[in-house]
């Protein structure tokens, strides 16, 4: 169960390494209304490493991009 903003993935090309598509979904999930994707970058990217993180409780940025600019 995720209390987050999910995302369909469409048009996303590094969906399947990102938390927000696939966590499993809750019985009432919120879901962005449109692709989070503009002009080839993603603010809401939220990767595996990132997500174990959270679940420590360590401090970190959610929208830090990576080299690639995710």
């Amino acid at each position: 169960m995720a209390d987050i903003t999910k995302c369909r993935g469409d048009g996303c090309l590094i969906k399947e390494k990102c938390y927000r598509f696939t966590a499993k979904a809750d019985e009432y999930q919120a879901y962005f209304l449109e692709s989070p994707i503009k002009d080839g970058k993603c603010d809401m990217y939220w990767g595996a490493r990132v997500h174990q993180e959270h679940l420590a409780g360590s401090n970190y940025k959610i929208n830090k991009k990576d080299k690639n600019g995710h």
